[in-house]
């Protein structure tokens, strides 16, 4: 299949980036392959030579993230996926929702200075402002995310001058991978990996772009399949619940439909007629007095529609001579037709595979501006899986950033992976039970510090109470001194003197 290769160089020669046969970089020989993250391993050079058939581990990626798709497009996933991409995205008025901060990084102060103002850059390129919440939501539903970082390939210190989305179907990383033969047992060993990206505009196209690994921003769920070899989305574990939600509510619609009307029973004295001469007496008289008037809701008329049969007509028998004559009774319709037990069950399950605290499920349940104490442990958990989900969204940012970084000559790569681990991004929030937990937890370290305060000197040192009741660090304890002999001089607070503490 043709192949082309193109994207942007770091730590490798132009020929080696325009060179059909990728080298794989060499590492210690192996007998097995490396842990590969949703990539798909294939021989090097077999490829280009031969061809691979990726169709059916394309097909089924883009089947997968289809799926996914349409599950979300369900109300209880939307509403959850509402929920949660709410929860992790919060847009402010004056900020973006996302800041770096670089306060435990070692760096030169010019260099955080640079990464702050790069960092700032890449969300002015993904318009994260306004389109935070769209590129995360399709980051969650899908499974995973890819943009392409387009550099100018004249001036490649500009750094990226676009970052473009690219549809999660149509990409796939592909782990090409070189081996080696025994000599003396014959077995295959692995002596490298390199892997790359493969773009197909259609699943069946016979034409594909292979990617260079550094153009492409790629950050996974962080979940995968038990081979490792596909990244698959949170909503993976609620395709079940979800497929026995829909069945049961088609279920309980069928039975109410067909239960629900009380249904007439007519008893035809037929005579004597023959068997062929009744029944043909009985569906005349059933054809003359049946109503079928049908509420069409397209178009918002009643018609009469007599070809059709449903589950809801009358019954009709016929009764030899002798019987007790024509006779009309009356079938009653189902009970407990009220009851949805099964239905909440499976709805509750399918919030508990999205972590949705079971609180958020009751319509008529409101928002709680009580004591943090009365705050429920599912929403502790809830709000713990959104510091996970961001946590694996980060890798949009640490990624953009390196290669922004890197090609504007402001870090090495080599120093960058020792840069990176300080890294820490602050999102806004503007959940309350955060904050009244937080209050909650200074309410009753005050209430310990007023209870034993007639012992400090005696049992207890100010140094043990700031630190263990208190719980300040040592930072925070130098920042408070600092600031309350700063007040004291201006006269703001009482002289020491004057203060039992």
């Amino acid at each position: 299949m043709p192949v082309e290769l193109f994207g942007i160089s770091i730590g490798r020669t132009k020929k080696e980036v325009l060179s059909q046969q990728t080298p794989v970089e060499p590492k210690a020989t192996s007998f097995v392959l490396p842990e590969l993250d949703d990539a798909t391993p294939v021989d090097a050079g077999g490829y280009y030579g031969v061809g691979i058939d990726l169709d059916f581990s394309l097909r089924t990626e883009a089947q997968f993230i289809a799926k996914y798709r349409e599950m979300s497009m369900h109300p209880e996933i939307e509403q959850a996926v509402e929920d949660i991409c709410n929860e992790a995205i919060v847009h402010g008025d004056d900020k973006f929702p996302i800041s770096i901060a670089l306060d435990n990084s070692d760096a030169a102060d010019d260099v955080k200075s640079q990464i702050q103002n790069e960092f700032n850059y890449i969300l002015r390129l993904l318009d994260f402002n306004n389109r935070g919440y769209e590129i995360f939501r399709r980051w969650y539903v899908d499974g995973k995310g890819y943009f392409h970082m387009i550099v100018d390939p004249k001036n490649p210190k500009k750094g990226i001058i676009e970052m473009r989305p690219v549809d999660s179907a149509k990409i796939k990383k592909i782990a090409k991978v070189e081996k080696d033969t025994d000599k003396q047992t014959g077995a295959k060993k692995i002596k490298g990996v390199k892997e790359v990206y493969v773009f197909r505009e259609k699943p069946d196209s016979q034409t594909a772009i292979e990617i260079a690994p550094e153009a492409i921003c790629y950050f996974p769920s962080g979940l995968f399949d038990p081979s490792r070899t596909r990244a698959v989305s949170y909503l993976q574990k609620a395709i079940k619940p979800l497929n026995q939600l829909r069945m049961v509510e088609d279920a309980t619609v069928i039975y109410r439909l067909s239960r629900a009307p009380e249904r007439r029973i007519f008893y035809v004295d037929v005579g004597s007629l023959p068997k062929n001469k009744a029944e043909q007496y009985v569906k005349g008289l059933m054809n003359r007095y049946r109503n079928k008037l049908v509420y069409d809701a397209n178009t918002g008329e009643i018609r009469d529609d007599r070809k059709f049969m449903n589950m809801l007509e009358d019954y009709w028998f016929p009764r030899r001579e002798g019987g007790k004559g024509t006779e009309v009774s009356t079938l009653d319709g189902g009970a407990n037709l009220g009851e949805m037990d099964d239905v909440l069950y499976f709805e509750k399950k399918l919030y508990k595979s999205l972590n949705i605290p079971m609180s958020r499920l009751e319509a008529d349940t409101g928002f709680n501006m009580g004591r943090a104490s009365e705050i429920t442990r599912d929403e502790l958990n809830f709000q713990k899986f959104i510091d996970r989900l961001r946590n694996k969204f980060n890798l949009l940012f640490i990624n953009a950033l390196r290669v922004q970084c890197i090609l504007k000559g402001i870090v090495k790569e080599s120093e960058w992976y020792r840069i990176q681990q300080d890294i820490r991004f602050d999102y806004v929030s503007d959940s309350y039970f955060t904050e009244s937990k937080e209050y909650e937890i200074i309410k009753e370290r005050l209430d310990v510090l007023r209870e034993i305060s007639d012992h400090i000197g005696d049992y207890y040192s100010r140094d043990y109470v700031r630190r263990i009741i208190l719980r300040q660090t040592d930072e925070e304890i130098k920042e408070q001194d600092k600031q309350i002999d700063f007040e004291r001089e201006r006269g703001l607070l009482p002289d020491k003197t004057q203060q039992g503490f």
